[in-house]
């Protein structure tokens, strides 16, 4: 092998494992964010009240109706519109709790965005980046 030919492979070598030590320092300072971002999440807590103001939700981080509260006029509501008000701050709720889902865990996504995808390292394999594409969502698209 020449000697040109050595140096090439040296500096390839030696770039791949300076990409290779950030992807572990990365890992690294991520593994460390994880337990206080899954208390964080545990924690999340969103309320939101009905535009007529008869009803007031709370739910958890995964939207799960944890608290209903009722204004005493909900009591001469009809059944019809009491269920709209449920369901109106119900889905701000679950809205709101997603935001902050998503306000918690954005450093996390980002710092993995940041990190060189497997195809910048092994030319030809298969991007982990569009295999997390189906899983992340936007809060502000419809149905997330």
């Amino acid at each position: 092998m020449e000697q040109w030919e050595c140096d090439g492979l040296r500096s390839s070598n030696f770039g791949m494992r300076n990409q290779v030590d950030f992807i572990l320092d990365a890992l690294a300072e991520q593994q460390a964010q994880v337990t206080e971002v899954y208390e964080q999440l545990a924690a999340v807590r969103a309320t939101a009240s009905s535009a007529d103001g008869l009803v007031t939700v709370t739910v958890d981080g995964g939207g799960v109706l944890t608290d209903v509260q009722f204004a005493q006029e909900a009591l001469r509501s009809t059944p019809e519109k009491l269920g709209r008000s449920v369901t109106e701050a119900g889905q701000e709720a679950a809205r709101l709790a997603n935001e902050q889902n998503a306000a918690i865990t954005a450093p996390i996504a980002a710092g993995a965005d940041a990190m060189p995808d497997l195809p910048d390292l092994v030319p030809g394999a298969p991007s982990l980046r569009d295999v997390r594409a189906p899983w992340r969502r936007d809060p502000e698209e419809p149905g997330s």
